[in-house]
């Protein structure tokens, strides 16, 4: 199979560089069946904000696919997600997100909490990997983008990820209108 590519990015086979993957990725990836299917590429910690990184590689922010971790609370009972939207949207926080986890408000996760609970970097956190009691939302219109760069669990690196296959991963509910 046919690595995926995208600009000026070096594609390696994300199964064959785990120093470039935060360890409950390499472990998301190796037990799913599309995970040889990924590439990984380095890049500059220092770029690895979405805007940064499209400007520094010359990639449009419509390639990038943002993972963002959001919380609520019902009777009692706390609701976290992680969003998958594409870069060039924002995840609808406060009407889809809020009324599909059916939580009175919605909010994004601290910063610390989120890479404790992830194992991951802040800045890295991806779809890949998360805890098995969160939900994945992928807004449907990721799965249009050819390949999307997504977090490694590093800042150091990218992954690329079809997107045909951002609604194969392990958990996710795509959601038409969930980002706008």
């Amino acid at each position: 199979m046919a690595l995926p590519t995208l600009g000026r990015l070096e594609s390696l086979p994300a199964l064959d560089h785990p120093e470039l993957l935060a360890p409950p990725v390499l472990a998301a990836l190796e037990a799913w069946e599309h995970g040889g299917e990924l590439a990984v590429v380095a890049i500059d910690p220092a770029v690895a904000d979405t805007a940064a990184m499209s400007e520094a590689y010359d990639l449009g922010m419509d390639t990038g696919a943002n993972c963002v971790v959001v919380g609520g609370r019902r009777d009692g009972q706390e609701r976290v997600a992680a969003c998958l939207v594409r870069a060039d949207t924002r995840a609808d926080v406060n009407t889809v997100v809020k009324r599909t986890l059916d939580v009175r408000k919605c909010s994004f996760l601290p910063m610390e909490r989120a890479v404790e609970e992830t194992g991951m970097e802040y800045g890295g956190i991806t779809p890949v990997g998360l805890p098995d009691s969160w939900r994945l939302l992928v807004d449907a219109r990721v799965l249009d983008v050819e390949v999307a760069v997504i977090g490694s669990g590093v800042r150091r690196s990218k992954l690329l990820l079809p997107g045909r296959l951002a609604g194969a991963l392990p958990g996710a509910e795509v959601i038409d209108g969930l980002a706008g």
